[in-house]
């Protein structure tokens, strides 16, 4: 008991020194869409919100960082949703992170371990990983904020041009982490998503009425996907390399492989093995116009039982964004095309796909942390599976959505 009393004074002294931060963001938002049931709750429409309009807390984010008298702080971000789909509040990120001063040569070295995104996004860069730019993720950041999360360490060696006169700087991050042996199943089994969504950590994800799913070929698998469950105590890893001219922009290249041994399920879960390779940069271009663009290429597989590829799709995803910022406002326009194709020779599980995104947005500063903003969203895509839940397999969803949204 002593001891308990004695590491509880220690915990409270150190907490006590710390500097305690905390932000956050509320969106709450009116949409209206024109589509079918949404992937969130169960369908195959693109989009979060299901078809009609209404009123939500789209985000309710909230992230604590606690800063010792030295390199090392800690951060937990958690997020709720009150949307009509799926109402839920809980952590979606929780780390320590080290941050180390320069050494004279210009070297740095920095480290987070905990719950971690892979280090790949570049629009969503504010608050609970929200996005500044638009009030929906593009199809490649949608995936990732639904699925690819894990827990592992990064580590990170920057090299600083400043120090030696230079306007280069240069970077190389390493991940490796668990907890992600499904990543892959809402890729293949929904496709892609225009969303502004974070799967919450304790979330399982709904799969859809799918004739694969529903007494075909995968009678294992349960109707949730759980996205961050590990099954076979591999160690995936995410490698990245960044060239940044200061002031300007960057470019930066990266492969991402989660390395699974397919062919495991359990409690009707399987092991899904997923690689891919993203290529990305940003800019800021005169007229005070920043520019966006990254691409993403992979491949993600899933074995049965008996050793057999049953599911082996290829997809990839692009996009382009351009914002412009003056004074109290900014418009925001990004170009997106996407793609899934289905390489296995199961009949009931077609998860083939193409289609291209639009997305128009306008903000407006109304004060210090509060953002109004409207935006128009357009996606043109063709999926087959579609025709199963009696829907065209080319199809047109277009929303519409106003948003206030406060940053503390």
């Amino acid at each position: 008991m002593k001891y308990w009393v004695w590491m509880l004074c220690l915990f409270s002294s150190i907490t006590l020194a710390a500097e305690h931060k905390v932000s956050g963001v509320v969106d709450v938002r009116a949409s209206y869409t024109d589509g079918i049931t949404s992937y969130v709750d169960a369908g195959l429409g693109k989009f979060r919100f299901n078809p009609n309009g209404q009123l939500s807390l789209a985000q309710g984010g909230l992230s604590y960082q606690l800063d010792w008298d030295n390199p090392l702080s800690a951060h937990v971000v958690a997020n709720a949703y009150w949307d009509g789909v799926r109402d839920n509040i809980g952590l979606t990120e929780a780390y320590l992170k080290y941050k180390g001063l320069p050494w004279s040569n210009g070297l740095r070295l920095s480290a987070k371990i905990g719950i971690l995104y892979p280090d790949i996004s570049m629009e969503n860069i504010a608050t609970a990983w929200s996005s500044p730019y638009t009030l929906t993720y593009s199809s490649i950041n949608s995936w990732i904020g639904e699925e690819v999360r894990h827990i592992g360490g990064q580590f990170s060696l920057e090299h600083l041009g400043k120090f030696s006169g230079s306007s280069h700087d240069f970077q190389l991050v390493a991940e490796l982490f668990q907890n992600n042996d499904t990543t892959g199943a809402m890729i293949s089994w929904h496709g892609w998503t225009n969303s502004s969504r974070q799967t919450l950590w304790q979330e399982k994800l709904p799969l859809s009425a799918l004739p694969s799913l529903n007494g075909g070929s995968f009678t294992e698998q349960a109707k949730e996907s759980d996205p961050f469950l590990e099954l076979d105590y591999h160690l995936g890893y995410h490698v990245k390399t960044q060239w940044r001219l200061q002031g300007l922009g960057r470019v930066e290249l990266g492969y991402y492989d989660n390395d699974v041994d397919t062919g495991l399920v359990k409690e009707g879960q399987y092991t899904w093995l997923t690689q891919f390779g993203h290529v990305g940069t940003k800019w800021r271009l005169p007229y005070h116009i920043e520019l966006i663009a990254q691409y993403i290429k992979g491949d993600t597989s899933m074995r049965s039982l008996s050793g057999i590829n049953v599911v082996d799709n290829d997809y990839e995803s692009g996009f382009m964004l351009l914002s412009h910022r003056w004074q109290k406002h900014r418009i925001s326009f990004r170009f997106e095309n996407f793609s899934v194709t289905d390489n296995d020779l199961t009949l009931d599980d077609d998860n083939r796909e193409n289609g291209n995104a639009v997305t128009l947005s306008y903000g407006y500063q109304l004060r210090k942390g509060w953002f109004l903003q409207a935006e128009y969203n357009r996606i043109d895509s063709t999926r087959p599976a579609r025709e199963a839940q009696g829907y065209d397999k080319d199809l047109i969803e277009e929303q519409w959505q106003f948003a206030s949204r406060y940053y503390f």
